[in-house]
C-alpha cells in the first residue's frame, strides 16, 4: 500500500473490500484538516487498488460516524493564517468533492451521531445503513452557516419538506425517521449488526462485473439530475460500450454453461 494513513484514520483491506474508519472516537470522529486530507488520499488508494471492488467508510467507537467539522480546530485557527474561513482554503468541500467524484461504490456504515459535515459524508456514499440509535442532522443553520452538500444532494435524496425541515431547523432526525424517507437504505439493531449488513452488501456488489457496476453507479447518478430524454442518451452510449467488453460476452457464456462468471474488467 503507497498510502500510510495517519493515526486519525485506519485503512483495512479485506477481501475484496476495504473499511476506511474514523478514528478520533475521543472527539466524536469530527474531521479536522488532519482527517480532511487523509480521507481524499485513502479514495485515491481504493480506488487505483484493481484488488478493490468495494469501500465501506465508518467511525470508531459507537458514539458518532462523524460530529461533522472539528469546531475546536477551526476556533483556534481564528483570526490567524490558519483561519480556513480567511485563505477561502476550506477542505471540507473538496474531499466530499473527491468522494462524490469516485468512480467505485461507497457504503457508508453509521453508528451514532451523524452530524453536519458527518452527515454530508454519509450522504456523499451511494448506500447508507445505521444502527437505530443512530441520529442525522445538518444543524448549520443554529450557527449562521449555510450547509453545503445538505443543502444542494438532500432535496434530490429525500421529499422536499423533509429536506426543508432538517435543514432549516437544524435538528437531527433519528436513524428509524431516516429510514422511512429514504436517507439510508437499511437498520440494524447494533453494531455487530451493522457491519454483517455492511459485508453482505458490500458482497453482492463484488459479484458483479466491476465495470458494469461502475458504469451502473455514473448513470444512475447522473440520470437523476438530467432530464430523462438526456439520461437515457447517457445510458445507451455505456451500454452500448459495455456490451463490447470481454465481460459481457463472460456473463451471457456463464449462463449458457450453468457456472459462475470469472470477471476480467476488460
Amino acid at each position: 500500500m503507497s498510502f500510510s494513513p495517519p493515526d486519525s484514520l485506519k485503512y483495512e483491506v479485506r477481501g475484496s473490500t476495504c473499511y476506511i474508519t474514523l478514528n478520533r472516537p475521543q472527539a466524536m470522529n469530527a474531521l479536522n484538516l488532519e482527517l480532511q486530507h487523509a480521507l481524499p488520499m485513502a479514495i485515491e488508494e481504493y480506488e487505483a487498488d484493481t484488488s478493490l471492488l468495494v469501500a465501506v467508510i465508518t467511525g470508531e467507537g459507537g458514539r458518532a460516524f462523524s460530529a461533522g467539522a472539528d469546531l475546536k480546530e477551526v476556533a483556534s485557527f481564528a483570526g490567524t493564517d490558519r483561519d480556513p474561513r480567511r485563505t477561502g482554503s476550506r477542505r471540507e468541500p473538496q474531499m466530499l468533492l473527491k468522494m462524490e467524484n469516485c468512480r467505485k461504490p461507497l457504503i457508508a456504515a453509521v453508528d451514532g451521531y451523524a452530524f453536519a459535515g458527518g452527515c454530508e459524508l454519509a450522504m456523499i456514499c451511494d448506500i447508507r445503513i445505521a444502527t437505530r440509535t443512530s441520529q442525522f442532522a445538518i444543524p448549520e443553520v443554529k450557527r449562521s452557516i449555510i450547509a453545503g452538500v445538505g443543502t444542494t444532494h438532500l432535496p434530490r435524496m429525500i421529499p422536499l419538506g423533509e429536506a426543508l425541515l432538517m435543514t432549516m431547523t437544524g435538528e437531527p432526525i433519528t436513524a428509524q425517521r431516516a429510514y422511512e424517507i429514504g436517507l439510508i437504505q437499511e437498520l440494524a439493531e447494533d453494531r455487530d449488526e451493522l457491519f454483517e449488513k455492511a459485508d453482505k452488501i458490500a458482497a453482492a456488489i463484488a459479484k458483479n462485473p466491476p465495470l458494469a457496476v461502475q458504469d451502473v453507479k455514473r448513470i444512475v447518478k447522473v440520470g437523476v439530475n438530467v432530464p430523462l430524454e438526456y439520461a437515457v442518451h447517457f445510458r445507451e452510449k455505456y451500454a452500448d460500450t459495455i456490451m463490447q467488453t470481454e465481460d459481457a460476452k463472460e456473463g451471457a457464456m456463464a449462463f449458457a454453461e450453468k457456472r459462475a462468471p470469472v470477471w476480467k474488467s476488460r
